[in-house]
């Protein structure tokens, strides 16, 4: 079954496409050259062995006609003469056709003679050969044309198709975010020689479209995050100054009100800030080793995120703490906002997993994973805002793997999954 598998994976490639297509293309050039000719040679061996053979019934006419003995070739209606060249005899006409006399092909040219069949052969076995070695030697040339031809197209087509994969690998880096995979326009075996004519083809063609979109969305994606930091920066000069009003106000529930709001925007512009930052993919991990326990639990107790630890296997991993607590905690804050108790938190070697007992993550959240702001209303869901976004963002800083999904019985799950620590 592996084999029939790894078959149809390849018979679907446009390499083994191409070469089933040369193949096909080649045996039916092959099939038609090798019809033709073989008819064509056929039919002047035939006409020379039809003259050979009238020839023989007029010298056997002569003969019969003067009284004179037969020659060798010639006989008086022959058992072996072809019932179809007899009929045609005994009706008055002259005529041929191929046949067999002991064993061997001959042409056979017979005559009406008095009531009987007046009949004369000549050998046909050296025409035979020189049809059968013909045959033969178009099979052989024409398998070793095929092989040639399907070399020759495959080492063009797979220039082609190595094209094709570096261009489709590029994409799929493209999709996951990269946009600094390089330039897919330079050639392949070696520095450009300042001739842009050369090369030039549908496939550099659709690898040039795609250096453009890519070096398009990069910029785009720059200036948005220039421009994510700015606003950032700009909010946070009014906002301490809004936050230092906020203080001097008399103590009552609309002070209350202010400050709390006065304390979630601040709040929100250092998570931009943070966004920002892990965009640029400019942070960089302070490594160390950890018991995953011991850290696990002292996450679990920090107000509005506490949880359930349950340790089925600790483990020591190298990974920068104040990240990692960061992610546990945007996790345990969204189980709580968005979910039910209990909270759960389990570590079972490097693997972390976050549940709690609410209506679970949203559809597009599983496929697409965090987006900022995201909120599906229709669903009765309030959104993530910026917490799974930043969690996620951190884990890839510190090499981890962080994936969302839904218990059967309701819930929803996150697990983290660190990279393994000294032995």
């Amino acid at each position: 079954m592996t084999a029939l598998r790894k078959l149809r994976a390849w018979t679907g490639t446009l390499h083994a496409k191409f070469a089933l297509l040369l193949v096909a293309a080649c045996c039916t050039v092959a099939v038609v050259i090798g019809v033709l000719v073989h008819g064509d040679v056929r039919d002047q061996t035939v006409q020379q062995a039809r003259a050979a053979a009238l020839a023989k019934l007029d010298d056997t006419t002569d003969a019969y006609v003067a009284g004179n003995p037969l020659p060798p070739c010639g006989r008086l209606d022959p058992p072996e003469l072809p019932a179809a060249l007899r009929d045609m005899a005994l009706r008055g006409e002259r005529g041929t056709v191929l046949g067999s006399f002991e064993g061997r092909p001959v042409m056979w040219a017979a005559r009406p003679a008095d009531g009987t069949v007046l009949a004369a052969r000549a050998d046909y076995g050296q025409g035979s050969e020189t049809l059968a070695g013909l045959d033969h030697a178009m099979v052989i040339s024409g398998g070793v044309a095929i092989v040639c031809a399907l070399l020759a197209g495959s080492f063009a087509v797979s220039r082609v198709t190595r094209r094709l994969r570096r261009t489709a690998a590029v994409a799929r880096r493209i999709s996951t975010g990269d946009l600094t995979a390089g330039d897919l326009t330079a050639p392949d075996d070696g520095p450009a020689d300042g001739n842009a004519a050369r090369g030039r083809d549908e496939v550099a063609d659709v690898a040039a479209a795609l250096d453009a979109m890519a070096s398009a969305l990069q910029e785009r994606l720059r200036t948005e995050q220039r421009f994510t930091a700015d606003v950032a920066h700009e909010l946070r000069t009014p906002l301490a100054g809004l936050r230092a009003s906020a203080d001097l106000l008399p103590d009552g529930r609309p002070t209350e009100l202010v400050r709390d709001r006065v304390h979630h925007l601040c709040r929100l512009t250092d998570d931009l800030l943070e966004i920002s930052r892990l965009d640029s993919a400019t942070e960089r991990a302070d490594l160390d080793s950890y018991l995953l326990g011991p850290l696990v639990r002292s996450a679990a107790r920090v107000p509005g995120q506490e949880a359930e630890v349950h340790v089925v296997r600790d483990a020591c991993v190298d990974t920068d703490r104040r990240r990692l607590e960061r992610v546990l905690g945007n996790l345990l804050l969204n189980a709580h906002r968005h979910g039910r108790p209990p909270v759960t938190l389990t570590v079972d070697g490097p693997v972390i997993t976050i549940r709690d007992h609410g209506a679970g993550y949203p559809a597009y959240l599983l496929d697409q994973g965090p987006q900022r702001f995201r909120t599906e209303p229709a669903a009765g869901h309030k959104g993530h805002g910026l917490g799974l976004t930043i969690a996620a963002g951190q884990a890839r800083t510190i090499g981890a793997r962080l994936e969302f999904s839904n218990a059967p019985d309701g819930g929803a799950v996150s697990t983290l999954t660190l990279p393994p620590g000294p032995a």
